[in-house]
């Protein structure tokens, strides 16, 4: 005998926000987030003032926060948000992947921090994630925050012989860290320069707004300390990013 309509289990719906500046990313991951059968797009903002408004609604499930807002920082719509959506799940999905922004955010009450590498589809995975109780965050920000509490744990005077040691690896660890100082996304922009792309191609041939890929070449220059696109291309060939 067939079960009734009433033995069907529904999936709890999870309502998402976003506060996002980036037109094309927004606009990829709002479509995602509406095909999910599992969420429902609880509101949109594009900056800083406009998250900040929109915290005065109903409170969303999860909160998707980036940190480069045109008119402030992400961070203080999370301090907001940890204060008047005390249930809310906030997860930061940025170009920012350095160790000050990191911290600040996960003091500030993230979850989770996505560098804007992954897919919708990936997203639309790690939202769940972050809804159940998961903390989706990138691999290479994993290994910053490991790394610093690491080195918080190191004593405060460590014995010769090993700080010796440690000075005789360091070139070969050197090149290792360089393998994980760029993540793909940033690989690929690196590459699509290298080859003479200008920003709005390289946009169209990754499928990203002229604004994000043009975020990736900031970061690509500051992590590799140049402020040059020659200097960047003989930086990573040094660090061995580029083949030769």
């Amino acid at each position: 005998m067939p079960s009734s309509i009433t033995d069907i289990p529904v999936l709890p719906v999870i309502h998402v926000a976003i506060v996002e500046d980036d037109p094309g990313f927004c606009d990829a991951l709002s479509k995602a987030v509406g095909a999910a059968p599992d969420m429902l797009l609880a509101g949109m903002a594009g900056t800083r003032a406009e998250g900040l408004a929109m915290l005065q609604g109903p409170p969303a499930d999860v909160l998707l926060v980036d940190l480069g807002l045109p008119d402030g920082s992400g961070i203080d719509v999370i301090v907001a948000a940890v204060a008047q959506w005390p249930s809310c799940n906030i997860m930061v999905s940025t170009t920012f992947g350095d160790e000050t922004h990191v911290m600040r955010s996960i003091e500030a009450g993230a979850a989770g921090y996505l560098l804007k590498d992954s897919s919708p589809a990936k997203m639309i995975d790690e939202i769940r994630s972050l809804a159940s109780g998961g903390s989706p965050i990138s691999p290479i920000i994993a290994r910053q925050v490991l790394a610093r509490f690491r080195g918080a744990a190191l004593p405060a005077s460590a014995p010769a012989a090993s700080a010796a040691a440690d000075q005789r690896g360091a070139g070969a660890r050197g090149q290792e860290e360089a393998q994980v100082l760029l993540s793909a996304r940033e690989k690929e922009v690196l590459d699509y320069i290298t080859r003479g792309f200008t920003a709005q191609e390289i946009a169209k041939l990754m499928q990203l707004s002229p604004f994000t890929v043009r975020t990736f070449v900031r970061r690509i220059y500051s992590k590799l300390k140049v402020t040059s696109k020659t200097e960047a291309i003989y930086e990573a060939r040094t660090l061995g990013l580029l083949p030769d």
